[in-house]
């Protein structure tokens, strides 16, 4: 079992940036590729990206690229989305979650899950 703990969100204004952080609780972390996902009020969850166990491969969903920035530090089981340039569009539950299937935008693909995090974005 791997158990994964968000944190970073809050309320800001649009324009703004916030670092989103997720700590997994396992001794094979570097196993893992991870990934975050967001799901606004009313809207199914959506991909934002993933990063390969190595952290050697990201990629990004259309909306965030040249925004976020998603990274990882093995030695502190920890990975992390930097987020940029906010915008009211971005507001949703912000989840991190783990998989062994390779870097992918399948939420089926991931096998564990965090509660989430709330990020709001004021206009």
């Amino acid at each position: 079992q791997v158990q994964l703990v968000e944190s970073g969100g809050g309320l800001v204004q649009a324009g703004a940036s916030l670092r989103l952080s997720c700590a997994a609780s396992t001794r094979t972390f570097s196993s893992y590729d991870m990934g975050w996902f967001r799901q606004a009020p009313g809207k199914e969850r959506e991909f934002v990206a993933p990063i390969s166990w190595s952290g050697g491969r990201t990629y990004y969903a259309d909306s965030v690229k040249g925004r976020f920035t998603i990274s990882r530090d093995n030695a502190k089981n920890t990975v992390n989305l930097q987020m940029n340039t906010l915008n009211s569009e971005d507001t949703a539950v912000y989840y991190c979650a783990a998989g062994g299937s390779g870097t992918s935008e399948f939420d089926y693909e991931y096998n564990f899950w965090g509660q989430g995090t709330q990020v709001t974005v004021s206009s």
